[in-house]
């Protein structure tokens, strides 16, 4: 054999050896290495499925559950990564129907009137389950005693479909005429009644109401379901049956965590409380009124539902709401005519999403 040939081999052999280390270096290395066998895709970790919610106002302790949940990581334990989308112009039903937000908070009326119109809308947790919404006057207004006395009185309203049938509602319920000024004011409606510009508002007395006493401006109220006006969900939680049926295991999970949060605010309202101002340091001014509120929706049973566990839709009180609202002929499609053919309204709820048990 010459030197060459000789010298040619060695080179092929030491060739093949190299080889043959790498493959097994590789080898050695696959299990703790996102490799696969040769040709296939590289296999990356799944990411958090993500979910925008759309508040419906500035945060306040209706949202509490959500914020719990997002601090202490509830959301993150179900594989999850919630963006809150702020209050504006476009309602979070409509965001919700058009796919820019998987969840938004609403109220039964919110719900009744886009359903009508035609969004595609679900209520699929009650976070509230005790009216919040009730008809508030200033508490050192000698004027008014009873409903009756707001005949002829000014209402600072919201401009919200129906607002004039609630109020003419109570008012009548209470023997009076159901006879009544209104201007529209939205946010600016509760200091119109502080400074006695207007008489009387619908208040949310577990946050419009605590920020009036907290402030020295106390207020009183009638309950309208005391009046022959249909109790309601005053806050609560949609979805669209579009994206639910397409995401039913995110929409469980998304669900379950944030029971977790509304149960231990309900368990904990000072906590949450902390919580909540924590994650709002440039919103919520006042903690003594975000104390004050979530002690009251903990201690008063704003949380509790009388179908089952925290959350849970009783379906008979929407339908009798919902009634009312197409009786009365306030629902409307979307070209403003009233509805002439009552909808199906159990798709308009649904407890499906819940926690088992």
């Amino acid at each position: 054999m010459t030197r060459s040939l000789a010298s040619t081999r060695r080179r092929i052999a030491l060739a093949v050896l190299a080889v043959v280390v790498l493959v097994v270096v590789a080898a050695c290395g696959g299990s703790s290495s996102s490799t696969t066998t040769a040709g296939d895709p590289m296999i990356l970790p799944a990411q958090p499925a993500e979910v925008k919610v759309a508040l419906d106002w500035t945060p306040n302790t209706n949202h509490i559950g959500i914020y719990v949940a997002q601090e202490l990581g509830y959301y993150k334990d179900q594989d999850l990564s919630v963006k809150l989308l702020p209050y504006a112009s476009t309602s979070p039903e409509r965001l919700v129907s058009s796919g820019e937000a998987q969840f938004g908070f609403s109220y039964s009326n919110g719900i009744a009137f886009a359903r009508a119109a035609g969004l595609d809308v679900v209520q699929v947790f009650a976070n509230i389950g005790k009216q919040q919404y009730l008809l508030a006057y200033r508490a050192d207004d000698p004027s008014i005693t009873t409903p009756k006395d707001l005949d002829g009185k000014t209402y600072a309203g919201f401009g919200t479909p129906s607002e004039e049938s609630e109020v003419a509602t109570v008012i009548k319920g209470d023997g009076g005429k159901g006879d009544f000024k209104k201007v529209v004011l939205d946010a600016a409606a509760y200091e119109a009644v502080y400074s006695g510009r207007a008489d009387f508002t619908i208040s949310a007395s577990t946050w419009e109401g605590v920020e009036a006493e907290v402030n020295g401006k106390p207020m009183k109220y009638f309950d309208p379901a005391d009046y022959g006006y249909p109790d309601n969900y005053s806050n609560t939680i949609i979805a669209s049956n579009a994206w639910l049926t397409a995401n039913p295991d995110v929409a469980k999970r998304f669900i379950a965590a944030t029971q977790q949060g509304y149960q231990y605010a309900a368990d904990n309202p000072a906590e949450a409380a902390q919580l909540l101002l924590d994650a709002n340091p440039q919103t919520l001014k006042n903690p003594e009124v975000v104390k004050k509120s979530a002690d009251l929706l903990a201690k008063d049973g704003y949380y509790a539902s009388e179908a089952g566990a925290l959350g849970t839709i009783d379906g008979a009180r929407v339908s009798a709401f919902y009634d009312f609202l197409y009786d009365n002929k306030l629902l409307t499609d979307a070209d403003g005519k009233a509805l002439t053919t009552k909808p199906d309204w159990s798709q308009a709820w649904t407890n499906d999403y819940l926690p088992a048990g």
